[in-house]
């Protein structure tokens, strides 16, 4: 969730070189952020501020300025006590000889407070991380070394942590460790960087060393000596990684949330790019190399939020097409049962980010129980796409916004690639492949020509801007669709939502619909458009304000809707990912309407990287 960036140095830096990598993790969210910055000629400089890295003056980087030896620095949302200045990272140890930032939770916190407290240290936060700069401290009273210190403190802390920290009395080196939380160091000539983001370092290096869970690292600016949690020394090659340069450029667009919206048909076809393979009526996923002669009789999809709802359409696109029983996890809640693991099931980890923590221990619960795994992510490099050793990039590009737009879109676009290869394994006909090849082909510039209706539900969000609660309501692929539609709203404009299938409005939630109540109805699937309408008719008969996204060529709703949104007729197995432009269309505008941060959403944050 928070975000950490830093250097070490033989060339001096100025700190405000950090000032700018935070601002390149500012997507993942947060409420407030600080740097500290030392030399050996220089004492510590401490900036901690609330709110955004935005709104600072260059008044306020003025201690940042002067050149620096070593620097860290770290966007926070808050976790243990609010947000204010003085539980803002870094945090410093009593005796002011460790500084150090972090991203996790360290659970056992309270009973370390205790401990240190009773050895006469006082606690100036509400933090879990303070624990950690005075837990260090004490440590190195009572051993030989640092190395011994430092070893002692990451095995006696339980949770999730990245860990960047600096020792005040040697300022040539920055100390990294990770456990369960994602912590890369950047390769280069006299300098080293560190970030919770391989992606924020493209400017500088593309000579990544990729921290693995019980790793830590002493940086220096000729590199970094990495040891293990037992303090055994580790090798670690730094990988050429081909980084994507971020362009965070809004160009015409008011909101990053907008632009992605827009951006969805040329992601979509870099999803599909090089991919198609017509003259086998298939794709070809090279991510899918390593699988071999291996065909799963049981699909398993771990996902959480958004991804989950991405999952449940791959259920039915596995299942109609390709024949594999399919089930769809919450991650968060997978490991703490017993579920069942047979040897040829197939695990599909889901994330965008590619570090979301349940996720990422679903997936190692799975491959201990001796599934064969595959990573369905963004982000190269990530810690599933590593862990799982094979899977597909979405390809949808860096996505700023904190609620998933493009990235939906692409995962729905890649779930059903993969069912496609698949089917052909087992029976698909040529005709069917073809089929469903030319119309991802055609997606794109459908896609296209639904962007149009933007003008149109910007008209209709101006009516509904002052309700309290919507429904979302949709059939077979296009349940999916509404609870992610639902997801989306609150997410950005904090209004209530419930995604539902449409038949269940008669056991229980029908008693809801009022005039007050909005109900926006996905309906474009053909062969169940008839029982969608029957559902519709309920509503209007109890007074429902109805807002009906439909295929272009049915005019079906149009008397029993206050509202009809046509989108491009497609086949049906697309027509879904077509109908969640509107709904993404419907969350931007209310939430704009409403005064809200559409991109960086109160509490939430873009890569959850705490169970």
């Amino acid at each position: 969730m928070c975000g950490i960036f830093g250097f070490v140095t033989e060339h001096k830096e100025s700190a405000t070189l950090v000032v700018e990598g935070l601002r390149r993790l500012e997507y993942r969210g947060y409420d407030s952020w600080g740097i500290a910055a030392l030399g050996d000629q220089s004492p510590l400089r401490l900036v901690r501020q609330t709110g955004k890295i935005g709104r600072t003056t260059a008044k306020d980087l003025e201690e940042l300025v002067d050149p620096a030896d070593v620097a860290i620095g770290h966007t926070r949302w808050a976790t243990h006590g609010q947000a204010t200045v003085a539980n803002a990272h870094p945090h410093r140890s009593q005796h002011g000889r460790i500084v150090v930032v972090h991203n996790g939770i360290i659970e056992n916190h309270r009973d370390l407070k205790a401990r240190l407290e009773a050895e006469g240290y006082t606690f100036q936060t509400e933090t879990d991380t303070e624990v950690i700069a005075h837990l260090l401290e004490w440590e190195l009273g009572r051993t030989k070394t640092f190395h011994d210190a430092l070893t002692r403190t990451l095995t006696t802390l339980r949770g999730t942590f990245a860990l960047a920290l600096v020792d005040v009395e040697h300022p040539d080196r920055v100390y990294a460790a990770r456990l369960g939380s994602p912590l890369v160091i950047g390769v280069g000539d006299g300098t080293q960087l560190i970030s919770s983001d391989a992606n924020t370092l493209a400017p500088y290096t593309k000579r990544i060393i990729f921290l693995d869970d019980g790793e830590w690292a002493e940086v220096t600016p000729q590199g970094a000596t990495t040891y293990d949690f037992d303090m055994a020394a580790t090798e670690k090659i730094a990988e050429v990684v081909d980084l994507e340069l971020a362009a965070s450029d809004l160009g015409d667009y008011p909101h990053y949330m907008l632009k992605e919206i827009y951006d969805q048909p040329q992601a979509v076809r870099n999803a599909l790019g090089g991919r198609l393979l017509p003259s086998e009526a298939t794709v070809r996923l090279a991510g899918l190399t390593e699988l071999g002669g291996f065909h799963p009789s049981r699909i398993k999809i771990l996902a959480c939020g958004t991804s989950w709802h991405a999952g449940l359409v791959g259920k039915t696109y596995f299942e109609e097409l390709a024949r594999i029983p399919t089930e769809v996890e919450y991650a968060s809640e997978f490991r703490y049962r017993n579920a069942v693991i047979e040897p040829d099931t197939l695990v599909i980890a889901m994330s965008q980010s590619g570090e979301t923590a349940d996720t990422l221990a679903g997936l190692r619960e799975s491959k201990r129980r001796g599934a064969t795994p595959l990573g369905l992510v963004n982000v190269v490099g990530s810690t599933i796409a590593r862990e799982c050793g094979r899977g597909i990039y979405l390809r949808a590009g860096v996505e700023f916004g904190v609620a998933a737009t493009k990235s939906f879109t692409n995962q729905l676009v890649t779930l059903l690639m993969l069912s496609i290869h698949f089917g052909r394994q087992r029976g698909m006909s040529i005709r069917q492949g073809l089929e469903l090849l030319n119309a991802l082909e055609e997606l794109p510039t459908l896609m296209e020509r639904t962007l149009e209706l933007d003008s149109k539900i910007h008209a209709i969000s101006e009516e509904f801007a002052d309700a309290d609660n919507f429904l979302y309501i949709g059939r077979a692929l296009e349940y999916p669709i509404a609870l992610e539609g639902a997801l989306k709203l609150k997410e950005v404009s904090y209004i209530h939502a419930e995604g539902l299938p449409a038949a269940e409005l008669k056991h229980g939630p029908i008693a809801l619909i009022t005039p007050e109540m909005p109900i926006v109805v996905t309906a474009t699937q053909s062969f169940i458009r008839e029982k969608v309408a029957s559902n519709v008719q309920e509503i209007r008969a109890r007074g429902g304000r109805i807002i009906v996204i439909v295929s272009e060529e049915n005019h079906e709703f149009d008397r029993l809707a206050d509202h009809v949104i046509a989108i491009p007729t497609a086949d049906d197995l697309i027509s879904p990912i077509l109908a969640t432009v509107p709904t993404q269309f419907l969350a931007y505008h209310l939430a704009v309407l409403r005064g809200c941060d559409v991109d960086q959403p109160r509490n939430l944050a873009k890569s959850v990287t705490v169970e």
